[in-house]
């Protein structure tokens, strides 16, 4: 019996790290503007090992950032980016939760939360 919880216990512990797997590739969506106005693009390129999440975000200027502090627990994801902003450096704090082939994201910027979508590309 004791070998038996033994080995559910590893295969859930492996189980969860596989899942972390699933989010390797390029995910796409969109943020919709201030008050529902025209969005903009939003693009990532994950990577997992292990609970450790990297890749890139697409830039205010179409150039790649590297996601700084990446974690994968489970389905749940978190990381940061910085980003130069007029001379001035931006950091943005995300979270996600990964279902099926899509991300539900959000942030907060300056004090006013966000949430938006990606999906994972084609």
């Amino acid at each position: 019996m004791k070998y038996c919880a033994l080995a559910a216990a590893l295969f859930l512990i492996f189980a969860g790290l596989s899942f972390g797997a699933d989010i390797d590739g390029k995910w796409t969506g969109s943020i919709a503007g201030p008050d529902g106005g025209q969005g903009f693009p939003v693009s990532y390129t994950f990577k997992a090992d292990g609970n450790t999440l990297t890749g890139t975000s697409l830039g205010p200027d179409n150039g790649q950032i590297p996601i700084k502090n990446g974690k994968i627990d489970g389905n749940n994801i978190s990381f940061s980016i910085s980003f130069d902003m007029g001379g001035q450096e931006m950091k943005m704090d995300f979270k996600g939760v990964l279902s099926g082939d899509q991300i539900k994201m959000s942030f907060d910027m300056m004090g006013t939360p966000s949430e938006f979508v990606v999906k994972r590309a084609k």
